[in-house]
This record gives C-alpha cells, structure tokens and sequence, in this order.
C-alpha cells in the first residue's frame, strides 16, 4: 500500500488492500454456563455491528460520560469498573465468544445496567458505530503484543487507527492504554508522541502510574509477585 496514505484512498482508487487484523479469533468452546449467559441477557445488553451508528444516550436512556474499552478478555475488570463508575456508561468490545459470556454473566450477577457489549472487530464498530466527538474514554489493556518483530503491523497501536480513534474521542477524552510488554509500551509511547492533537498526561512524558479506575487483575497481581513490569500510558485529545 506504500503508493497510497490509508485503506480509504486505495478503495477510492479501485484498489483493493487485504485488511491486517490485529487479532487471531480463536474460537474456544463455549461452556454451558457461558452459552446461558449470551441466550439470556444478549437480549438487554448486547449490540449488533450491524445496526450501524449508535445514539448511546438513547441506548443507554440517559445523557452519561461513555467509555469504550477494545478487548475486555473476560469482562471481569470491565464490569468492576462498570459497578465502580455508575455515573459513567460503558462499552465493551471483544471478538472471542467465551469472553463475551462471562462478561454478561458477571454483568448480570453484579446487577450492571450500564454496561454493553459489542462481539465483533472493534476497528469496525469505531469506524461504523461510533458517532465522532462521542467518548469521554478510551481503553486498551493487555492488547496481543505480537512480540515477534515480523508481526510488529499487526500491533493494534498505530498512527492510522490512533487517528480514527481521536475523531470519536471528545476534546479532553482519553486514550488509557497498558501493557505488560515493554518493547510495545515502548512502541505505544513513540506512536502517540507523535499523534498528531494528543498530549500525554504523564508529567514526565512518559509512563502513568496505574490510576485507581483500572482494577488490578490477578494476571497483573502475578506479574508483580514475579518482578514483571506493567506500564500505564493516558493520551489525552486536545485538538
């Protein structure tokens, strides 16, 4: 694609550009109780890709700050921030199915109502779901590193989507990424530096200490105990 900036303009110019995904779905067997979980509260807290751009207020029935979060895993962290942060709404994004039948299970027993899921790529539910100037934050944590240098594209963390990114973020909102892999926060770090209408939050223009909103998990807990570093790194849009 090197004759052409983005996907858009070789489209526009009869082009066609085999999309590299930032994921691998690996579809796991769902569990009974996950499979429960979807048949019954996918109803009230599932979103479809399909139904196109979102009036979240109307969704959610009220005029709320909203968070996306892109790759929740098991959705354990995300609804904790969800039962923590109730004047806030939250959107999750995930495109393994066992993940997303936790997620609602836990949503469901925590008795969550502002919470919604997206089962599906979330670079195409921000490009065809998400109004612009829309979201107060958006998180990353613990992305797939793709540690392997070759692999190093398919890291979801680039310039172009960090700018597709910042036309849904509202002056002032929030880009909250982590990483247990210092190569990519390293990564991270170079690529929103350079992003064009973002300013990082850190004093030292760096790394941020994990803000008491992200939940501690006990894979991080883990790491920890075994000297593994964690790195927080909050962008915020200023143009």
């Amino acid at each position: 694609m090197s004759q052409f900036k983005s996907e858009q303009e070789a489209a526009e110019s009869g082009v066609y550009i085999r999309k590299i995904q930032s994921f691998v779905k690996r579809e796991g067997r769902l569990t009974t109780g996950q499979a429960k979980s979807i048949e019954q509260n996918w109803p009230t807290m599932g979103l479809l890709h399909t139904a196109g751009l979102q009036n979240f207020a109307d969704v959610f029935g009220r005029q709320a700050p909203l968070v996306l979060e892109i790759g929740f895993g098991m959705g354990k962290s995300l609804v904790e921030m969800a039962v923590n942060e109730p004047d806030k709404d939250f959107v999750g994004i995930e495109v393994h199915r066992p993940g997303v039948g936790t997620c609602l299970s836990e949503a469901a027993e925590q008795n969550v109502h502002n919470l919604r899921v997206y089962e599906h790529d979330a670079v195409e539910v921000f490009a065809d779901c998400v109004a612009d100037n829309s979201l107060a934050r958006v998180q990353l944590f613990f992305p797939d590193p793709w540690h392997k240098k070759r692999h190093h594209k398919r890291r979801i963390v680039q310039s172009e989507f960090v700018q597709r990114l910042r036309s849904k973020l509202a002056i002032g909102g929030v880009f909250h990424m982590a990483t247990d892999w210092e190569n990519y926060a390293e990564h991270m770090l170079v690529v929103m530096s350079e992003a064009q209408g973002f300013k990082n939050q850190s004093i030292t223009n760096e790394y941020v200490l994990r803000p008491e909103q992200r939940p501690l998990t006990k894979f991080e807990q883990r790491g920890h105990r075994l000297g593994h570093g964690v790195w927080d790194l909050m962008f915020e849009r200023v143009s």
